[in-house]
């Protein structure tokens, strides 16, 4: 496994869209545009997914923390050909997510707190709907495996000047006191069999909350594992650390950025 940096303007919040720099233009042709305008009434398919049962977890149901990447308020399961991207927010330089690069394809992690009582996802879901659509995008709402999710398209220009969209797959689960958000890219965001690994990977996260008194949508804080250490072009060795996929070095893989 291997370990990079990767430096964001964006300011961390819960309400952020986003979406894949590379543009791409194999989404579903079904997507509805989003105007501006998104009501997402009252689903009780939100509760159909087993969280407690299926992942990810909460700190408190799991035996041991031992084989875990720990990286604060989340602990990754390392597997072989993994890439771990730390996105860093450029003016406070503090790590606001996580994003793992796994066979062409990448899995953005951000972890939020909530409140014992409401859930989050439904409502995140309209403010990525209104967020893409202020961008003339599109966005569809699927039944996934882990319940309700989203498929954002956004326009944009390739380094050829053609035209494609950057495409990007939103999962969310609400858990115990907190909120963690995935974004699917490259082949994962558009191809279920693809993404089968990741969302894997999403499944066996485990989100430390903490006891610390936090508002609701506030970023869990992220950090560095503590025996990696920074080296050349990006590296962060350390005992977790392996080669790449193939025996090939970190490479940056693609990187999700805010379009809200």
């Amino acid at each position: 496994m291997a370990f990079g940096f990767g430096k964001k303007k964006n300011t961390g919040t819960v309400d952020d869209a986003a979406g894949q720099d590379a543009p791409q233009d194999t989404a579903s042709d079904a997507a509805q545009p989003a105007d501006g305008v998104v009501a997402l009434p009252p689903d009780p398919s939100d509760t159909a997914y087993d969280r407690a049962l299926h992942g990810p977890f909460d700190a408190a149901e799991i035996e041991t923390t031992d084989g875990y990447v720990d990286l604060g308020a989340l602990l990754i399961t390392p597997r072989e050909g993994l890439a771990l991207r730390l996105e860093v927010e450029e003016s406070t330089q503090r790590v606001i997510a996580v994003t793992l690069d796994l066979n062409g394809s990448s899995l953005q992690l951000q972890a939020f707190a909530a409140s014992r009582s409401e859930k989050l996802w439904r409502d995140i879901r309209e403010q990525i709907g209104l967020s893409v659509g202020s961008q003339g995008g599109e966005i569809e709402i699927l039944d996934g495996t882990f319940g309700k999710e989203v498929l954002a398209k956004v326009p944009a220009q390739a380094a050829d000047g053609s035209k494609g969209f950057r495409v990007a797959r939103f999962i969310g689960v609400d858990g115990p006191r907190w909120f963690l958000r995935g974004v699917l890219g490259g082949d994962a965001a558009v191809n279920r069999e693809a993404a089968e690994e990741l969302e894997n990977l999403f499944r066996g996260v485990v989100v430390v909350r903490g006891e610390t008194p936090l508002p609701p949508r506030d970023l869990l804080v992220l950090r560095l594992p503590k025996d990696a250490v920074a080296g050349p072009e990006g590296m962060v060795p350390g005992d977790h650390a392996a080669p790449a996929q193939g025996g090939e070095p970190f490479r940056r893989g693609p990187e999700i950025t805010a379009i809200g």
